[in-house]
């Protein structure tokens, strides 16, 4: 759901509206744009990456994905597979994620955002060390991409008053807010109080080698 919310907050400018509204300014000849009918690049269709392919369907979308694994229900949404270079050449939105690994640190870099549209924008609620902070920077005040909306950076909020993503424009930023709400902790906790019991009855869940 904050991936949706901070791409309908880009396409529409709707957090710089509420400041400029706020300072008795008007619309001036501004004209957002609409999710439905944009492609959106998928950059891993695990659990999160599949849901979100979900919600996007439900407002019109053409989606395409790049990932490690393929999943078989992919194909139900209309998901068609490419190649990194190729996701992010054709889509109008990029949303990332993907685990942080030694192959996917960086993955996100200054070659990968100069294969973006100058129209496209960034999502990232994966982890902060996918991209590449200081190209993303760069990316941005160049207008080489259109915007970027983050939840995870290269340090855990709260930010530095100097941090450089907090002067880029239209940047939307929030302090790792993606897991956390009311029902997703009552979720983790009744995922817990399974494994202790599962645990206690011989019978183990979600091992790791």
């Amino acid at each position: 759901e904050l991936v949706i919310g901070m791409m309908i907050d880009l396409l529409r400018r709707i957090t710089m509206f509420n400041t400029e509204t706020r300072q008795a300014m008007g619309r001036g000849n501004f004209l957002g744009r609409e999710l439905a009918g944009k492609t959106v690049g998928i950059i891993g269709t695990g659990a999160i990456g599949m849901n979100v392919a979900r919600i996007l369907k439900a407002f019109g979308c053409e989606i395409v994905a790049y990932s490690r694994s393929k999943k078989s229900e992919a194909g139900e949404l209309g998901i068609q597979y490419l190649k990194l270079i190729e996701v992010l050449a054709v889509s109008d939105i990029v949303t990332l994620h993907t685990p942080l690994t030694p192959q996917t640190q960086n993955l996100i870099g200054e070659r990968e955002l100069g294969l973006m549209k100058s129209t496209a924008i960034l999502i990232n609620t994966a982890r902060g060390g996918v991209v590449n902070q200081t190209a993303l920077v760069k990316a941005l005040n160049e207008k080489k991409i259109a915007g970027a909306a983050l939840d995870v950076f290269d340090k855990e909020p709260p930010l530095p008053v100097d941090h450089p993503l907090l002067f880029t424009p239209n940047t939307v930023v929030v302090p790792h807010i993606g897991y956390a709400t009311q029902e997703a902790i009552k979720d983790r906790a009744e995922i817990v109080e399974a494994n202790i019991l599962a645990f206690l009855k011989g019978k183990p869940k979600n091992i790791v080698a």
